[in-house]
């Protein structure tokens, strides 16, 4: 593959735009950041004209592929009517109520315009409802970038502290101390260290904060009964158990992981995957909750709130997920899991040590990892260069993943993707 344009380009770019990037996560491209023209489906072009595919999907949002027509002609009809008008319409109700049928904890929801400000609102409406400050999160977790929340998601094993009780940890420069002053930290998957935390704080706990399945993070699953407990000890206690859903949202099911795994939160954040790569992101919850919102006693805002394209998007993204039974999904779901099994019989033939973790529509690859994966700390076992060969491997031979070796399928996905890109695994793991 020939990388010409795309290095003139982005040179060109670091002459007016810090690191030549508008998002931090995408500079760990090599051989430099790269730059795209198109995308089809579940293909995607570079700027060079080389095509792979796709298997970043934006990192999530493109649950349906690229240029998902329904939603893409939905969005043209609304353009010849409007954008925003600082006001109501019509079709925010109707993704409301679509999205409540859907989503197992939505009585209500709001809508916003990313993921970390869907989690912001939510922080601040379950200590506007509880009256409590502090909110327990997990190593390794992601829930956005915002200042209050952006802590211990990669922190260095050296200084991260004891295992049972880690050192709160930012994740950038520019952070204050005094941000992390209420954040608890623990590992994840470790139902007595949660029961041991409420023990320490009574009555101070205003929220859990979770991914129901650690998905920025090695696409950790959680054991047996863990949400299960985690739900049981928010109610007992008092706090509010929120799902940081905005990977696991409409992917893993039609009602995301709470439905998955049969546990439902009192709030939920969604973003990824719900308006076929249209920026849209709702927070969700019992209504007792939600109304605190409506009478005005708990404050969330946004000009870019349900402007009207994006609620047309959202709309038409969920009415595909959940026509015919949700039998796109169905059929993502089975290329996935050839695609999983697939990998693992590649790598068993070619005696290299892979783990894949997660569930058919986003799974996690790498290699020489500690017996059991299950939380932060054991997931830093991996082989990072391994993988780093791994991806260059699969790149070269136009199949696109993310560098860190989460890989997400979409429902435009095929047959033939599939069969193409495990015949490139065999000969990508041969440079492992």
């Amino acid at each position: 593959m020939r990388f010409t344009r795309s290095q003139k380009l982005y040179q060109r770019s670091c002459r007016t735009t810090p690191g030549g990037i508008h998002s931090n996560v995408r500079k760990n491209w090599r051989p430099h950041p790269m730059f795209y023209e198109r995308g089809k489906g579940s293909h995607v072009w570079d700027a060079d004209g080389n095509e792979f595919i796709d298997y970043v999907l934006a990192r999530g949002p493109l649950l349906l592929g690229h240029l998902p027509g329904p939603v893409i002609e939905t969005v043209k009809r609304q353009l010849d009517r409007g954008l925003m008008y600082a006001g109501q319409h019509e079709l925010e109700i109707e993704a409301a109520e679509k999205f409540c049928e859907l989503i197992p904890c939505a009585d209500m929801v709001r809508f916003a315009g990313s993921g970390s400000e869907a989690i912001h609102a939510a922080i601040r409406l379950a200590r506007g409802i509880t009256g409590r400050t502090k909110i327990l999160r997990f190593e390794g977790h992601y829930h956005g970038w915002f200042d209050n929340i952006f802590w211990n998601y990669a922190p260095p094993i050296d200084k991260a502290g004891p295992r049972e009780a880690p050192n709160p940890i930012p994740v950038s420069g520019g952070q204050l101390a005094s941000d992390g002053e209420h954040l608890i930290i623990r590992p994840w998957n470790d139902l007595n260290l949660i029961e041991d935390v409420f023990k320490r704080f009574p009555g101070e706990i205003a929220a859990v904060l979770m991914e129901p399945i650690m998905c920025n993070t090695g696409c950790i699953m959680p054991r047996p009964d863990y949400l299960e407990g985690i739900r049981r000890l928010c109610t007992d206690n008092g706090a509010l158990l929120i799902f940081d859903e905005v990977i696991t949202g409409f992917r893993v099911s039609l009602g995301g992981a709470q439905e998955y795994f049969g546990v439902t939160p009192d709030i939920v954040a969604c973003a990824k995957g719900m308006a076929g790569g249209f920026p849209v992101s709702a927070l969700a919850g019992k209504e007792e909750f939600m109304q605190a919102f409506g009478d005005l006693s708990v404050t969330h805002s946004g000009t870019y709130n349900s402007n009207v394209p994006c609620m047309a998007a959202c709309l038409a993204a969920m009415n595909m997920l959940s026509a015919d039974k949700g039998a796109l999904l169905k059929h993502a779901h089975d290329l996935g899991q050839q695609l999983i099994e697939g990998i693992k019989e590649a790598a068993r033939k070619a005696g290299k040590d892979l783990h894949v973790r997660g569930l058919p529509m986003v799974f996690h690859i790498s290699f020489n990892d500690a017996q059991e994966i299950v939380d932060y700390r054991s997931f830093t076992s991996r082989d990072v260069e391994a993988y780093n060969r791994f991806w260059s491997a699969l790149q070269d031979r136009g199949i696109r993943t993310i560098p860190e070796g989460l890989w997400f399928v979409s429902t435009a996905h095929t047959q033939k993707d599939v069969d193409q890109t495990l015949a490139v695994v065999d000969e990508a793991l041969k440079e492992v």
